[in-house]
């Protein structure tokens, strides 16, 4: 393997910081001379179901590291997870239960396999060591920080200094992540530019205990598709690698256009002179935002569900949006006409049974808004209660439809 060349492939655009690039360049060297792969760490929490855009920016990166030849160590936190990583919170986060977390969890083990190598890939639960550590390893463990050392985390820091609480098993997060690098002997651990600190005080805790130092290499923050915050589960600007290839699709397409190059260099496989033309086609204005997104978009779906999923997503695509049809299958709502009084439903519940609003009041929301059609009327808002035939077609948002039918 040719070091240099090495680093070059994985100090590319997923990359913004290193800890450091001498040091990694070094455990290269060594891994090329001896044989032995470099252990690469990545911890992700199951604090909500499914992989979005966001963790594959961090997931290829470690991609890039097996494609070199070393393994890929993934740690389901389900320990973490019960605490839940104060970065960037003012406040501390609901706990969540085991069976949640257990159930998120298997998720994530079923959606990393779409970008990394099984056979290079090593997955195991930190709750294998934490469970087993006794009240005195424990005090032997945080001993090793200072009260101060942890105060120099922003998200800390803020808080104090606004008396705001901060809970003590949130102190214990990066405490927990550190001592993750030590119990998987990791030699790299990938994380967004956010984990700075916890993947710092791993290096510390690692150097304190008789281990060589990680090094950390972070990665920038994916936007979500609001184009202001970074993409969320909790804030719903995310694309899901495991939604439906239109719901990826035209999710895609929904995007700022000053979010394309971004989405470009983070979330795509194009290669970076591909890339790089087409930022500068956008640039230059040779090229229509909307065209470049309608690529970016099949590329994506075809990432994660195919060539002929994504042909079709696309075909689907245009054919709603552009030519304002009706996409040729749908999901079929089927209600009983016992449901209905009089032949008539009330939309909140017609929407609940479509399982398209989470709630009543998400459902009122969703009807406030416009975003409720019936056979391409709008639904109004102060007549909530809607006649039903079978063969309408219900359509929620831009890109959500069902043909609903009535049964006995």
């Amino acid at each position: 393997m040719n070091v240099d060349l090495a680093l070059e492939q994985l100090l590319d655009a997923r990359t913004a910081e290193v800890y450091t690039k001498e040091e990694l360049h070094k455990k290269l060297q060594r891994s090329a001379e001896t044989g032995i792969p470099l252990r690469v760490k990545l911890g992700v929490d199951p604090t909500a179901p499914d992989i979005h855009l966001g963790h594959t920016v961090v997931l290829r990166k470690m991609r890039a590291f097996q494609d070199l030849g070393h393994t890929g160590v993934l740690i389901i936190g389900d320990y973490t997870a019960l605490v839940g990583d104060p970065t960037g919170r003012s406040k501390t986060r609901p706990q969540l239960s085991y069976e949640e977390i257990e159930h998120n969890a298997a998720t994530y083990r079923e959606q990393v396999f779409k970008i990394l190598d099984p056979e290079r890939t090593e997955i195991v639960h930190n709750g294998d060591w934490f469970k087993k550590l006794s009240f005195g390893e424990v005090l032997r463990l945080t001993s090793r920080f200072t009260v101060a050392r942890l105060l120099e985390r922003d998200d800390f820091a803020n808080r104090f200094s606004k008396n705001l609480p901060i809970s003590l098993h949130e102190v214990m997060y990066p405490i927990m992540q550190a001592y993750d690098s030590v119990m998987v002997r990791a030699d790299v651990e990938l994380g967004a530019t956010e984990q700075t600190f916890n993947i710092l005080m791993g290096r510390q805790l690692q150097e304190n205990m008789g281990q060589e130092r990680q090094i950390g290499l972070l990665a920038p923050i994916l936007t979500g598709t609001c184009g202001s915050v970074r993409m969320s589960k909790s804030i719903g600007n995310y694309i899901g690698i495991a939604e439906s290839p239109s719901e990826i699709f035209g999710k895609t397409m929904s995007i700022p256009d000053n979010l394309i190059g971004e989405y470009l260099r983070l979330a795509s496989e194009f290669e970076a002179d591909e890339v790089e033309r087409f930022e500068r086609s956008l640039s230059d204005g040779s090229a229509n935002p909307r065209d470049v997104k309608f690529q970016l978009a099949r590329h994506l779906v075809s990432l994660y569900h195919g060539d002929d999923a994504a042909d079709k997503a696309g075909s689907e695509f245009e054919q709603i949006f552009s030519k304002r049809d009706l996409p040729d299958e749908m999901p079929v709502l089927e209600l009983k006409r016992d449901e209905l009084e009089e032949g008539r439903i009330w939309i909140v519940k017609l929407l609940k049974l479509a399982n398209a609003a989470s709630s009543n009041s998400n459902a009122i929301g969703l009807v406030q808004q416009g975003a409720v059609q019936l056979d391409g009327a709008r639904v109004d808002a102060d007549a909530p209660d809607v006649k039903i035939e079978s063969g309408m077609t219900l359509k929620v948002g831009k890109r959500r439809f069902f043909r609903i039918e009535l049964s006995n």
